[in-house]
């Protein structure tokens, strides 16, 4: 079954198919390093909308950013046993530099609690130093075996951010303002609806107490982990001595807490929207919003109608995102099937009849929908268009999850549901042991993606694995 023009179709291989378009839309691009990317114009654009809006939210809440260095010294990943052990195997070192071997390796940074909390000592003293709020912005490494871009790559771009506070409900509440700020940005600017829970001990974070997440479910119906907050306790204060002097005069360690998303978000966005024909991107995260392509068949009707378009690109720049369209190489067919690829979400043209009668002619990229607009109206209705396309694509991905999302109360019900080509999201009942966690993963290679922060109180049940009480239902899901 083909598809777009070098596109596979995602019911023939879907794995393909996300390739397909990544290259089609010209997003990334492999780098002679393996399981390193290239991340091109277009799809670097796309990283930054979702960045200037996370940045936003993030400094409205009191956070700094600043930058912390990439190598770190091996003996800071000591420091926390749980932390080591979690990220030494996928840690790049540098033994050598200048020609000469250094008597201490540099680990490359995979992420930066060991390196900012040196300096946080060295910071806080006192009460009056708290709450310290810091984001950095970066790029990390980890040597990931497998990779996949975008999802999971040697070397990607985050933000992580790292607070410290005087109290562990401070910190605790710091958390899960994260969690909601990571909700609001996967819901109302990447149109992905997410569930908030909390990760089960085998899936937390190396070192968090626990850890808080986003997990969003793919057209595939696999899940994706879109964003996680850890509240660290005290775990790396204690490693790092980063203490404080409290109002009492008593010295105290501090309580952190340390939390960030990806640009693997770029990759959910694919897999949760687009289609056949290539990428589909909210208009919120749209780096074009509208492309205007005037039609024209010979110079006389050439002068008329890019004049027109880009009279209109005028009135509409400063609140779109706007492109005109006007290369005299290529057919309006072509350039249709371009902005199609690269996700576009609304296109506008302009011909000589459009331009005698005052009108536009539009298409939606989300559904195919295609309508003529009034040109002395263009800004309300094309605003008006955005916002329906926005909403739509939201519904679309939540009636998806909704589908898709269905109770599991015997080992047999998760295996055959996980199997079947319908699969999705599973609640099952769970007791809360690693025992049970582990053997349920080990027979049907899912996880159990998190513990929602919003269920029934009437939930309560019996594990479906060792029929011990289950104060309710956790998602259960095979994940990327």
């Amino acid at each position: 079954m083909a598809g777009a023009k070098g596109i596979t179709t995602r019911a023939e291989d879907y794995s393909t198919w996300y390739n397909d378009v990544i290259m089609a839309a010209e997003l990334a691009d492999y780098s002679p390093v393996k399981g390193c990317m290239v991340i091109r114009p277009h799809g670097y654009a796309i990283w930054e909308k979702i960045r200037s809006a996370l940045d936003s939210m993030i400094k409205a809440t009191g956070h700094k950013n600043a930058y912390f260095p990439l190598f770190i010294p091996e003996s800071f990943f000591k420091k926390e046993s749980e932390h080591v052990e979690g990220f030494v195997p996928y840690v790049a070192t540098v033994t050598h530099a200048g020609g000469k071997k250094l008597e201490e390796p540099l680990y490359v940074r995979p992420t930066s609690e060991t390196i900012m909390y040196y300096m946080y000592a060295k910071w806080i003293s006192s009460w009056r130093d708290l709450p310290l709020l810091i984001n950095q912005w970066a790029n990390v490494v980890r040597w990931e075996m497998r990779t996949r871009l975008f999802l999971r790559t040697t070397e990607f771009l985050w933000q992580e951010g790292h607070t410290a506070h005087a109290t562990a409900e401070e910190a605790e509440r710091e958390a899960l303002t994260i969690l909601d700020m990571y909700a609001k940005l996967a819901e109302e600017h990447l149109a992905i609806p997410v569930i908030k829970g909390r990760k089960s001990e085998s899936e937390k974070f190396a070192g968090a107490q626990h850890t808080y997440c986003v997990e969003a479910m793919m057209q595939d119906r696999k899940a994706l982990q879109a964003g996680t907050s850890h509240n660290l306790g005290q775990n790396f204060a204690k490693a790092f001595d980063v203490k404080f002097q409290d109002r009492a005069g008593a010295t105290q360690f501090v309580w952190q807490t340390s939390w960030g998303v990806s640009t693997r978000l770029i990759g959910a966005v694919i897999m949760a929207h687009s289609d056949d024909t290539g990428l589909v991107l909210p208009p919120k995260i749209a780096p074009v919003q509208v492309a205007i392509v005037p039609i024209f068949k010979n110079d006389s009707e050439r002068s008329g109608t890019v004049g027109a378009a880009h009279a209109l690109a005028a009135d509409l720049k400063g609140r779109f995102d706007v492109e005109v369209d006007d290369r005299d190489e290529y057919k309006p067919g072509h350039k249709f099937f371009e902005w199609e690829r690269k996700g576009v979400p609304l296109r506008i043209e302009i011909g000589p009849r459009e331009v005698a009668g005052g009108t536009l002619r539009s298409a939606r990229r989300d559904d195919g929908t295609k309508s003529v607009i009034n040109s002395s109206s263009a800004r309300g209705e094309i605003a008006s268009m955005l916002e329906a396309i926005q909403s739509s694509m939201f519904k679309k991905a939540l009636d998806t999850r909704i589908a898709n999302t269905h109770p599991a109360d015997s080992i047999g019900d998760l295996k055959s549901g996980l199997d079947s080509p319908e699969s999705g999201f599973f609640m099952i009942h769970w007791c809360g042991s690693k025992e049970c966690e582990s053997a349920l993963t080990e027979e049907t290679k899912g996880t159990i993606r998190c513990i929602p922060l919003e269920r029934p109180e009437s939930e309560s049940g019996s594990c479906i694995k060792c029929g011990k009480p289950s104060a309710g239902r956790v998602v259960f899901a095979r994940a990327y």
